[in-house]
């Protein structure tokens, strides 16, 4: 066949391909102009999730009424003056994106330009342009796209309900009003009560506007610049986090986007703060010079490429550990209220039959014991007599306070000038351990133990194939093996921090760990990770009755470990409750 231009009608649908996948690419692309157009005030409405109405007006500087006709041209922008790619400060620049979703839909495009005397309407069917005409408009412009795909049926059986759709375009609206605190929004689905964003002088005022009130209670704030870049923004605490990388939000110069090496440098900031499976919640600007990122590397305008990645990525990994370094620390102030509803719970049911011999379970324990763990020993005694443990006296330094009690063996209750603080004294020491190792590994200070009787551990053959594959590694912690024949391997030494441990259990649970690795992970991660199993069997155990001794100076590193409100796992170790708190609980207030 021979080769013929294509029409310009085909040729806006196929562009309408890739720049409007759904309705909510839609409403990106037109509240994006009207900010580009210097709007301080936008208005979306959507009818059937986007399908049958989106409707979006500003206040913006508006169009001439030869600008109309223009802007429904392909590649036609008043953006690009200097037709410099790598100097875009605004949105759009592409000059696809009206005329990609005129050429599906049917459209109106209504605007009156700044101390212009008259409005002009234009209107658009399928690509097909009618003359323009007067209207009615008291300022900027007002886009009515209705029956979107109309023009092409086949991209209808791709959308979901309309029920996703208006999330996905609501998504977009808050993502938008993150960036750019100054513009009013209202953002309304059918006949529902609309979402609204009143003006705002700072960004701190509409985070919490969009990502809640208790995204803003458990932010760390991070602000931090270097050779001409600057990340700046909220990251949620550790304990803080969702089952979806949703509550992400990420800005590159002020446009939003779902960059992999942005992502995955804010996965590798909370490293092994998290749970297995949870990801972190943030809100976080990136501002680069224009010359130093490509935002033109697809229609959408989601991916950008930077000039120097590597230092982005850096600069962002450190601004979020720096920030929470101290917030790490505490805990979600979201445990007080559910310790609290459970507690109410249970007080609602009654008390059983047998609650005299429960309680007998919840009677404290100071039996004094010497401690094996060196940590533990590193402090001296403070605690006085454990009978006059009920009348302790909280220092005045300290914000876990002082210990009181051991509860089952495993959680510690301590009193603070305001409240009590129950910590959880396995997962608390598994952190102390991890951190301390993870200190030591840095500064090549991994101290060993000797074993004066090498032990051997049997496995099967394929556990201590990957034990002895990895056995730099574990010599760099302080754990040195050898193969023993098949299916054994024996240990000579072990890191000195763990104390008195399981050595098998240990290199069982590291040889399960080390199945899981993926080949390409670094060699950091990958000591960080076995750290981690070798902090969990040298700490000191559930079930264990610690002397007030002890259970103060675990107190005391909590406080000065980085990371402490959650284990290595992820888990919080301790759950703060007010004094207001506990009156709430007994209706004292």
């Amino acid at each position: 066949m021979p080769i013929r231009r294509l029409p310009s009608s085909l040729i806006n649908r196929i562009a309408a391909g890739e720049v409007v996948e759904r309705p909510a690419a839609a409403v990106k692309e037109l509240v994006e102009n009207a900010l580009d157009a210097k709007a301080t005030k936008i208005d979306i409405a959507l009818r059937a999730g986007g399908q049958a109405l989106i409707v979006v007006g500003d206040d913006g500087c508006g169009m001439t009424r030869e600008e109309l006709a223009l802007a429904l041209e392909r590649h036609a922008t008043s953006k690009l003056p200097d037709d410099d790619l790598w100097n875009i400060h605004s949105f759009g620049f592409r000059g696809e994106a009206l005329p990609s979703i005129a050429s599906v839909s049917r459209l109106s495009l209504i605007s009156r330009a700044k101390d212009s005397g008259e409005a002009w309407q234009l209107d658009v069917e399928g690509g097909n342009l009618a003359a323009p005409r007067p209207a009615a408009l008291a300022q900027g412009t007002r886009v009515e796209v209705r029956d979107l795909f109309f023009a092409t049926p086949a991209r209808l059986k791709f959308l979901k309900t309309p029920r996703t759709e208006s999330d996905y375009a609501r998504e977009v609206v808050e993502r938008l009003a993150l960036a750019n605190p100054a513009v009013a929004f209202s953002f309304q689905e059918d006949d529902k009560k609309p979402l609204q964003y009143a003006r705002q002088s700072d960004a701190a005022q509409r985070v919490a506007d969009v990502m809640g009130a208790e995204f803003a209670a458990n932010a760390a704030v991070l602000d931090i610049e270097r050779e001409g870049a600057r990340v700046s923004g909220f990251a949620a605490r550790p304990t803080l986090h969702a089952a979806t990388s949703r509550g992400q939000y990420l800005f590159v110069n002020g446009r939003p986007v779902r960059d992999k090496v942005l992502l995955s440098a804010l996965r590798a900031a909370y490293g092994d703060l998290l749970p297995s499976g949870r990801h972190p919640l943030a809100v976080l600007f990136i501002e680069v010079p224009p010359h130093e990122v490509d935002v033109n590397v697809h229609p959408a305008k989601t991916e950008v490429r930077f000039r120097d990645a590597a230092r982005v990525r850096g600069l962002m990994i450190t601004g979020i550990r720096h920030a929470l370094q101290g917030a790490a620390q505490f805990t979600s102030s979201t445990l007080a209220p559910q310790v609290l509803q459970m507690l109410k719970s249970q007080t609602e049911e009654g008390f059983s039959d047998n609650a005299a011999a429960q309680a007998q379970h919840f009677a404290p324990h100071y039996a004094p014991r010497a401690s094996s763990y060196p940590a533990f020993n590193a402090f001296p005694p403070q605690a006085r007599n454990a009978h006059a443990a009920a009348d302790v006296c909280v220092p005045s330094t300290g914000r876990l306070g002082a210990a009181v009690a051991q509860i089952h063996g495993t959680f510690i209750v301590a009193q603070t000038q305001d409240g009590i603080v129950i910590v959880d004294q396995h997962a608390a020491h598994e952190r102390i351990v991890y951190e301390k190792m993870k200190l030591a590994l840095d500064k090549r200070e991994i101290r060993r133990q000797i074993l004066l009787v090498p032990e051997v551990i049997e496995m099967d053959e394929a556990s201590a194939r990957r034990i002895l594959s990895c056995g730099d590694q574990l010599a760099e912690l302080g754990l040195v093996v050898e193969m023993f024949g098949a299916g054994a391997v024996l240990v000579r030494e072990i890191p000195a921090m763990l104390g008195d441990t399981n050595v098998g259990a240990l290199l069982r649970d590291i040889a399960d760990e080390v199945a899981e690795f993926d080949d390409s992970r670094a060699l950091r991660d990958r000591l960080e990770h076995i750290s981690a199993t070798m902090a969990c069997h040298g700490s000191v155990r559930a079930g264990r009755v610690l002397t007030i001794d002890e259970m103060n100076a675990l107190l005391r590193q909590m406080e000065s470990t980085p990371g402490s409100g959650q284990c290595n796992h992820g888990r919080p170790t301790y759950v703060e409750l007010k004094k207001a708190d506990l009156e709430k609980l007994f209706e004292r207030r």
